[in-house]
């Protein structure tokens, strides 16, 4: 997969359409994600023109012919399993070409749209990068946040303290 996201990305640089492929990378997924979909394209006792006539059936505006191609490609070969990995790997490649890092913070309430996009210059700010910053909710937590910053994992030592049972008074 790794593989296929840097051809992919090395075609849409040369050509300046790395957000078109990211558009095209998106589709193709949620398609190749679709559970009936996936029942007919990513079962191997579908006879393989069975499967390509279904991809040429599909209509999907915007993913051009180098879409349909991929599309094929993984269908013909097996590895419809392996778009979301593609995709994500297409991504990180494309952030670290325009110099943009993500990051996900974990609260136990909804962070306000005013607090988000505070978050997010903060850390703009720190890192000297543009932060692209998804939010999420774990009532879990008690208190504070978890920051996740391309998807490195916590510091060990948070991770078992925030895991623990608060220590009695």
């Amino acid at each position: 997969a790794s593989r296929s996201a840097r051809a992919i990305f090395e075609l849409a640089s040369e050509e300046g359409k790395i957000d078109d492929w990211s558009h095209r990378l998106e589709v193709i997924r949620e398609v190749l994600n679709d559970a009936t979909a996936r029942s007919v394209l990513a079962n191997p006792s579908v006879a393989t023109d069975t499967r390509m006539r279904a991809v040429e059936a599909l209509d999907l505006p915007g993913i051009g012919v180098e879409g349909m191609n991929l599309m094929r490609m993984l269908v013909v070969s097996g590895r419809v399993g392996k778009i979301d990995e593609i995709a994500h790997r297409f991504e990180v490649l494309a952030d670290e070409a325009a110099g943009r890092v993500r990051a996900t913070v974990t609260t136990a309430i909804p962070l306000s749209e005013s607090d988000r996009e505070a978050l997010g210059r903060d850390l703009s700010t720190h890192l000297g990068k543009d932060v692209r910053l998804e939010s999420r909710v774990d009532p879990a937590i008690r208190g504070g946040l978890f920051l996740l910053v391309d998807h490195s994992p916590p510091e060990p030592s948070v991770a078992r303290r925030a895991s623990q049972p608060p220590r009695p008074r």
